[in-house]
This record gives structure tokens, C-alpha cells and sequence, in this order.
């Protein structure tokens, strides 16, 4: 699962269209889950709109095993592909 996760973060670098912003952040999300676990860090203030975004995209996979949020990260980029590519 590891080399497919890895392979697939490679790959959405190589997009050649920039996915819409609720997509990379559904991508940041599961990615900052698989890499790095449980989001413990304190919650940005309101007005620091962009680090909130991905603070709460992170926060939504809370529970969500490392394991889980790599087969969802390469799932997700399998579906983005066809569009992005």
C-alpha cells in the first residue's frame, strides 16, 4: 500500500490542470492523515482562512487509520486523474 500512496503523491505533482480547491483539499486532508496520523494542533483562528481550510480538511478524516487515509488518498487520485492529467 505504501508504494501505491507514494506513487500517487507523485503523480497528482504532475497534474497538468490544478484541481478545484474543495479537491486539493480533500487531498490534503487524507495526505497530512496517511503521513502524519491524528491532527493535534490547535485550531487556527477564523480569519486565517487558508490554514483553517486545511486544518479542518485534515480534521475531517479524524479516526480514519493511516492505512485507511493511503487507500482513499490513491482512490481519490485514480478518480481526479482522468480530469487533471
Amino acid at each position: 500500500m505504501s508504494n501505491d500512496f507514494e506513487a500517487a503523491a507523485a503523480e497528482v505533482k504532475t497534474f497538468t490542470k490544478k484541481p478545484t480547491d474543495g479537491e486539493l483539499l480533500e487531498l490534503y486532508g487524507l495526505y497530512k492523515q496517511a503521513t502524519s496520523g491524528e491532527n493535534t494542533s490547535s485550531q487556527p483562528w477564523a480569519v486565517q482562512m487558508e490554514a483553517r481550510a486545511k486544518w479542518d480538511a485534515w480534521t475531517a478524516n479524524k479516526g480514519k487509520s493511516q492505512d485507511a487515509a493511503k487507500a482513499e488518498y490513491v482512490a481519490l487520485v485514480n478518480k481526479l486523474k482522468p480530469s487533471y492529467a
